[in-house]
């Protein structure tokens, strides 16, 4: 584990570097806000683009491994879902809950890092946690506020729904990707130099403003944040390696790469989405602060035992 931790440090150093700047206010909120979205739609992108470029559909459309970490994330956001009912919660905010519990920054943190630490190989398994956190559960969090909002499932919903689909530039890269490795034509030199130096950006890009938009959130709600976070990084990977090393069996690199993603803290996209609904983002962003601040020990643990 001592090996691991210290792989791994240098992504929390960088995250730290970030907070540092954030609360120095040397990073003003404005500035990460800015910093936040170029990362998102063009470093990201690029890298995204590079990666499923470089695979074929079957290495991604993995079904056994879909429905294996489809079946673990399910597992905890259910659980989340059934703590925050019986604690008299409505829907939206049991919603926020579970998808604190369920989705882990394997955009901006995890990519880079199990590409670094796995190797190239990780790419395919990634792609596919990524796919089914931005298909299913992002637009399950969508359905369930509006649901409990009494609009139901609507057209507008499922406008909603589908328009935020087809504007996420994460699935935009894979499935252009995809396509273009379809098309079994060499990416020019030209362009693979731009999506090279361009997704090179990526990894320091969103690292730090990882650290820069934790400066501007608060550890209130210790208590609730806490379990958030103990479901995040501890049920939520503890789920996915039952689902997919004993329920619906994956191959074993792609089962540890699958649950080393489970392990990671909550996604910054989840705060988004409470603060656009205006649904418990408070305790949204304590479980992002929490949950990161811990996984320096526990994603290390859980990548060690995987390996």
């Amino acid at each position: 584990m001592a090996e691991i931790f210290f792989r791994t440090l240098p992504f929390f150093a960088i995250i730290g570097l970030g907070y540092w700047a954030g609360r120095s206010r040397f990073f003003t909120e404005e500035a990460t806000a800015y910093l936040t979205r170029f990362v998102f739609y063009f470093p990201l992108s690029a890298m995204i683009f590079g990666f499923a470029a470089n695979l074929s559909f079957a290495e991604v459309f993995d079904p056994t491994l879909i429905l294996g970490y489809l079946a673990g994330t399910l597992a905890v956001y259910l659980l989340v879902t059934a703590v925050a009912m019986a604690r008299g919660l409505d829907m939206p905010t049991a919603a926020v809950e579970a998808q604190c519990a369920a989705i882990g920054n394997v955009g901006f943190l995890g990519l880079p890092m199990m590409a670094i630490l796995f190797g190239p190989a990780s790419v395919a398994p990634m792609m596919v946690v990524l796919s089914v956190d931005l298909v299913v559960f992002s637009s399950l969090i969508v359905i369930l506020i509006n649901a409990g909002r009494g609009k139901g499932l609507g057209v507008a919903t499922l406008k909603l729904v589908g328009l935020g689909l087809l504007k996420n530039p994460m699935i935009l890269s894979i499935v252009a990707g995809l396509a273009w490795s379809a098309s079994a034509l060499p990416i020019p030199e030209p362009a693979n130099d731009f999506l090279t130096i361009l997704g090179g950006a990526a990894t320091p890009g969103a690292l730090f403003a990882i650290g820069a938009s934790l400066a501007s959130k608060s550890a209130e709600r210790i208590r609730i944040s806490g379990w958030l976070s103990f479901a995040k990084l501890v049920l939520h990977p503890a789920c996915v390696a039952i689902a997919v090393l004993w329920l619906v069996p994956a191959a074993p690199f792609s089962a540890a790469v699958a649950i080393a993603a489970a392990s990671l803290p909550v996604a910054g996209n989840v705060y988004m989405l409470a603060q656009h609904y205006g649904v418990a983002p408070h305790r949204a962003s304590a479980a992002i602060f929490i949950s990161t601040v811990l996984s320096i020990v526990t994603v290390p643990a859980v990548i060690a035992w995987v390996s």
